[in-house]
């Protein structure tokens, strides 16, 4: 009985080591530190970047205009069928049924 709970902890443990690329040890812990040190540097930095950028030339406007004017922060849903640019449901229009 003992040797059943072993062998499907064991059964596990293999099945998480190979769907980890099969790698044991330092050299997975090297790998996932790459992988995600890559991933960051490609994906998440640029995003972080970019925002950044977008902020402090909003943040720019600003201070060159009037530091009190409303400055919209959520993106528009484009719309080029009916009115050009919805933010919600209050812009819908019906149309009259015929």
């Amino acid at each position: 009985m003992s040797s059943n709970w072993r062998r499907s902890i064991g059964n596990v443990r293999s099945f998480i080591g190979n769907s980890m690329g099969g790698l044991r040890g330092g050299s997975n812990l090297a790998s996932w530190v790459v992988a995600g040190t890559l991933a960051y540097l490609l994906w998440v930095k640029p995003a972080q970047d970019l925002k950044r950028e977008q902020e402090e030339r909003a943040a720019l406007a600003a201070a060159a205009g009037d530091p009190f004017r409303y400055v919209e922060k959520r993106k528009p849903i484009p719309d080029p069928q009916e009115t050009g640019l919805v933010y919600g449901n209050k812009n819908r229009i019906e149309k009259p049924k015929e």
